[in-house]
């Protein structure tokens, strides 16, 4: 049975609800978080000057770990690297960035990448093979073609459908260009 973990330090909870504020306004666009609100609700008695430089200094920490995606192990010696810099962050503040960034980190990944593109993503694929019962011209009857429905789309916005239809000389053209792209996507991997 594992031990119970202690309680955390004094102060703790504020500068944890500072790194949340400064999270949901940077990187998941909550412009409802403003600084007049974060120090009038978890830091009433601190000057502003005092305040803007606490909130500059996690804030730069917390895009620093963000952009670089940390690991635990760069995080605990990117940690301990600023807390042994003249004027970094104490080491109770480097446990709460700590566990922030441990129980954070998916979501505030997700939410980098997600306002990274720049269009649509392919969300999903759909597709079945028809036979052709009426035409104009007879030849072209019970020839096969592929439907394709593809749902393109920006997660949190409502999606869109494009519909293809194939025949078989379009689906061998179509997977002939994927077998490029493929092939251009190992090499250039193979070569980094």
């Amino acid at each position: 049975m594992a031990a119970p973990e202690p309680p955390p330090p004094e102060g703790s909870r504020p500068l944890s609800a500072l790194l949340s504020g400064i999270a949901q306004a940077a990187f998941h666009g909550n412009a409802d978080i403003t600084e007049e609100l974060l120090r009038g609700q978890l830091y009433p008695e601190a000057p502003p000057e005092e305040f803007r430089a606490l909130r500059a200094k996690m804030g730069g920490l917390l895009q620093s770990i963000a952009s670089a995606d940390m690991d635990l192990n760069q995080l605990e010696a990117f940690l301990t690297a600023q807390t042994k810099k003249q004027g970094g962050i104490t080491s109770d503040q480097a446990a709460v960035i700590a566990k922030f960034w441990k129980n954070h980190r998916t979501h505030i990944h997700e939410s980098l990448i997600n306002q990274s593109r720049w269009d649509n993503v392919l969300k999903n694929v759909n597709w079945r093979v028809d036979l052709k019962s009426q035409l104009r011209h007879i030849d072209q009857i019970n020839t096969p073609v592929a439907i394709v429905e593809m749902e393109l789309g920006k997660n949190g916005q409502e999606s869109e459908f494009l519909c293809l239809e194939f025949d078989e000389a379009k689906v061998s053209q179509m997977l002939k260009k994927l077998s490029e792209i493929e092939e251009s996507m190992t090499l250039l991997t193979q070569t980094t």
